[in-house]
């Protein structure tokens, strides 16, 4: 969604989330294009619309209209097709014990925004890109909280080359902490490229029983006349989407740089396969 509203002109220092109230269209038919091309679940346009992130742009107060909007606009694309993801990101604040933000702090600001996302009637929760494990804990547990068992969650990390976290942990680690949680799967998403993904992923699953999620960087971004341009091609991610499958990945996407052609040849090369099993 970021690489797409980016390409449509919007700066990057704008509030992205917010464009769901003052550029509904817009992001309407990127969740369009993205349907048409194949994508089965679509994410709503609010990984950053917490309240310490939507404060940093003036519209903490628009929070649940924010969230609520990005539900809908998500919906009306996916209609019967697809199904509709809240997306959640990091909160960009420190937490305890590297930060004044306490566990029960960053619960509370999580659950605020999931009770949106649920009240406007989403089909899963997805926590992304998070790099803290007790941070993507405290989401977890608010999403809990808030949707009981009905609701499936899917959680996310964001790795380096070497499949660590950002801290250093490693991907045992992470893998075998999560594992314990009560999230119905847990992957990898944005980081870097497919391959160090794949390589990751396939240590993953020596430590998990839980279904597994991949999605991928288009590769990293590359400054090219002032713009961030990521270099992967459709037909490279959509031989990657293959082989994760292969791997036993359940669900395969695509994070920054990942076009709707992207995903059209991703479906297109994984259509006849069906996810590994152990």
């Amino acid at each position: 969604m970021g690489t797409m509203l980016y390409s449509r002109g919007v700066f990057i220092n704008r509030c992205f989330d917010e464009l769901n109230l003052s550029a509904a269209d817009m992001v309407r038919q990127i969740h369009q294009e993205y349907a048409k091309a194949g994508a089965e679940i679509l994410e709503t346009n609010t990984f950053g619309a917490s309240r310490q992130r939507l404060a940093a742009f003036g519209f903490a107060d628009k929070l649940k209209a924010i969230n609520q909007a990005g539900v809908r606009l998500a919906r009306e694309a996916a209609r019967e097709s697809a199904f509709v993801a809240g997306a959640i990101g990091p909160l960009s604040v420190r937490i305890e014990p590297l930060g004044p933000t306490s566990f029960a702090e960053a619960r509370e600001t999580f659950r605020e925004q999931i009770d949106a996302l649920l009240e406007a009637g989403v089909d899963l929760l997805i926590f992304e890109t998070f790099g803290n494990l007790d941070e993507l804990r405290e989401a977890v547990t608010a999403a809990r909280d808030a949707g009981g068992h009905e609701i499936p969650i899917i959680a996310q990390v964001t790795i380096d080359d070497f499949g660590h976290l950002p801290g250093g942990m490693d991907t045992e680690s992470f893998t075998r902490e999560m594992n314990g949680w009560p999230v119905d799967a847990i992957g990898l998403n944005c980081s870097v490229g497919p391959k160090a993904t794949l390589e990751t992923i396939e240590r993953m699953i020596e430590f998990t029983s839980k279904p597994l999620s991949a999605m991928p960087n288009a590769g990293l971004p590359m400054r090219v006349e002032g713009r961030n341009m990521y270099l992967c091609s459709p037909e490279y991610m959509a031989q990657y989407a293959r082989r994760l499958l292969w791997a036993g990945v359940k669900i395969v996407g695509g994070c920054c740089g990942t076009t709707p052609d992207h995903i059209k040849l991703s479906r297109s090369e994984t259509r006849s396969l069906q996810p590994a099993t152990k």
